[in-house]
């Protein structure tokens, strides 16, 4: 006798009938239910209920209802091929087991599940050599860009034996190396595809989609978009976009803009403050601080400024004059550290504003839509540019102030000019990188990615980099959310000179307090005086 399998639903069709069949059983062995009560609510009602009770073991294994729906025991392995499938077996969940079938004799299930056929059209893997398709071709067909606008990532090379065209470059070089590791049985045809007015990088992603070629190698930004009609490597470059900007000029007034007007006015003012109470504080006792006006100012200026520097010589015989001075040190302590740390940033190369400045973009790049959505509301200038030609002129002729690209296109740039005075400012992970294309559905694109890991891990990678790309210690990365230097302002620091005016003007009040009392008795005295000796005069 022959058996003929059937599929889970037909195994679940099944059992839901012999399921349906126990549940009417059941209602009319405890109710007097009839076929005929299946047209009201109540007779419905009873069978639905024993249904969500009854609980068997049918041809999928136990069957039972949960909320609904069909619990099952059983789940499918299919073989996928192509645009069709092939079922392999059956894993049970209660055993952890897998079955050629279930619901027929075991004499049949036990001749064990179907073998599982690979990309390739083999059914076992072999890991030392493994078949690669490629359409009827002994060769991968693989694209890449030859616009020519950095040599130093992806280049044309002909073989002068065979004439052959092949790839050079950091691009190159990446994928060769992660492509040999795999040891497919294939070799490698490289098509040059050179720029046309209006040709753009999604154009060459189309013509991998329609299986004109296998691969893709270049300088392809990860997209959304682009990872519908192709498979993608992992990033094998650094991820996001950078800018590019001049090194800041040097002014002969540099030293003035850590601190605002306001704060270098206020400061000014307070250090005069400080020399007239330190004077009139000192001037009834103390000798330096008398004399003629002309020596008064002078030494009240002298004092004023030489705490600045903690230099002052003049001997203070109040304990008042000497709390002023105390206060005053401590306000003169925290504007030199903070001017210092201000200039220290200043002096750095110059964070880029986004207000009334000219930005360039790589225009090939989807960087530029990027960079368009960003700054265009701000009213930023755009230009678009092509190559590190365009980048150097465009800097050095001050058409741009800053350059915003994928960070491997700067680094290619500072290595081809690296006497430019430009410096990598700022970076943002905003792009995905640059990764290898391949035809839906390839193992390439995953065997690919394996190999890209591996070359990171061994140092390969940054090897390949340095080769290309010799000049990277000419960029200075700094985090793209970090603050841009700021100056200090009178706002920031008003804490400081609200404790410091108000420390100063106690002691000046305390002091008028203290000379009033023997300016009333020298005035007694004179008085005094003047009325003995005029007595004397009139006797």
């Amino acid at each position: 006798m022959e058996f003929k399998e059937v599929d889970s639903n037909g195994i679940w069709a099944y059992d839901a009938v012999y399921e349906l069949a126990m549940a009417v059983e059941r209602v009319q062995t405890a109710t007097e239910f009839t076929w005929k009560d299946l047209g009201n609510n109540i007779g419905t009602s009873l069978l639905l209920d024993e249904m969500l009770i009854v609980r068997f073991h049918g041809l999928g294994g136990e069957f039972k209802l949960m909320k609904g729906r069909i619990i099952s025991n059983a789940m499918e392995v299919v073989n996928v091929i192509d645009k069709g499938d092939r079922r392999v077996g059956f894993w049970m969940m209660s055993t952890g087991e897998f079955v050629k079938g279930i619901g027929i004799p075991d004499s049949i299930s036990n001749r064990g599940l179907q073998s599982i056929i690979w990309p390739g059209g083999t059914t076992s893997i072999n890991r030392k050599r493994r078949k690669l398709q490629t359409n009827g071709n002994k060769k991968l067909r693989i694209l890449f860009p030859n616009f020519g606008r950095f040599p130093n990532l992806v280049q044309v090379t002909v073989d002068p034996k065979t004439n052959l065209s092949g790839v050079s470059g950091f691009y190159g070089d990446v994928f060769s190396a992660a492509f040999n590791a795999l040891d497919y049985g294939v070799g490698i045809e490289v098509f040059p595809f050179k720029y046309e007015v209006g040709i753009t990088y999604n154009d060459l992603i189309q013509k991998i989609y329609r299986k004109e070629y296998d691969a893709a190698i270049g300088d392809f930004t990860i997209t959304t978009n682009r990872s519908l009609y192709v498979d993608f490597t992992i990033p094998f470059t650094d991820l996001g976009v950078g800018i590019v900007a001049r090194n800041a000029k040097n002014s002969m007034w540099i030293f003035l803009d850590p601190f605002s007007a306001g704060l270098w006015i206020t400061s000014v003012c307070f250090f005069l403050f400080l020399g007239f109470v330190i004077w009139f504080i000192e001037h009834p006792t103390n000798k330096e601080s008398q004399g003629s006006t002309i020596q008064q100012i002078g030494t009240t200026l002298s004092f004023a400024f030489s705490a600045l520097v903690y230099a002052h010589r003049e001997k203070l015989q109040s304990n008042l004059s000497r709390f002023v001075v105390i206060v005053w040190v401590f306000a003169v302590l925290v504007l030199t550290s903070s001017y210092t740390a201000t200039l220290s940033s200043v002096l750095t190369v110059q964070q880029i504003g986004m207000n009334e400045i000219s930005t360039g973009f790589q225009n090939l790049s989807p960087v530029g839509g990027y960079v368009f959505n960003k700054l265009k509301p701000v009213d930023v200038n755009l230009e678009k540019l092509y190559t590190p030609e365009d980048y150097s002129k465009a800097l050095r002729n001050g058409r741009v102030d800053a350059i915003v690209s994928e960070i491997l296109y700067i680094k290619s740039f500072l290595s081809m000019y690296p006497a430019t005075d430009v410096s990598l400012i700022a970076t943002a992970s905003t792009t995905n990188g640059f990764g290898f294309a391949f035809q839906k559905g390839s193992p390439l694109a995953r065997e690919v990615s394996t190999e890209i890991v591996k070359m990171r891990e061994d140092g390969t990678l940054k090897a390949l980099e340095d080769k290309w790309l010799k000049h990277e210690s000419a960029v200075m990365s700094k985090d793209f959310s970090s603050p841009s230097p700021k100056i200090l302002n009178l706002y920031r620091l008003r804490g400081l000179f609200v404790i410091s005016g108000v420390s100063i003007a106690l002691v000046l009040l305390v002091s008028m307090i203290h000379l009033v009392p023997k300016k009333w008795h020298a005035k007694n005295i004179t008085k005094t005086l003047r009325s003995v000796l005029r007595n004397t005069c009139t006797r």
